[in-house]
């Protein structure tokens, strides 16, 4: 009885965690975002790759072409193999 109700408890809790992800932004959302975002880049190519990339790990881009990162803590805190900022 107790294993009964031990592993409907887990069947549960794995259910309930699964349920409480948070949806992913519809594509359009990065976007334009990123498109915002890109608008004064150099490489603009490689901005909105890994803006794209970014937007949808962490589902949210900063405002602004540059800096303001403040306001998406993953967004700032992804970094590359190389320990420099991932996310333009």
């Amino acid at each position: 009885m107790k294993l009964l109700l031990v592993t409907f408890l887990l069947v549960s809790l794995i259910l309930s965690s699964s349920a409480l992800d948070a949806p992913k932004p519809a594509p359009n959302f990065c976007k334009s975002e990123c498109d915002r975002r890109c608008d004064e880049a150099g490489v603009k190519d490689r901005c909105l790759k890994y803006c794209g990339i970014c937007c949808l790990e962490c589902k949210c881009v900063p405002s602004g072409t540059y800096g303001n990162k403040h306001e998406c803590a993953c967004y700032r805190d992804k970094k590359n193999s190389k320990g420099k900022p991932k996310c333009p």
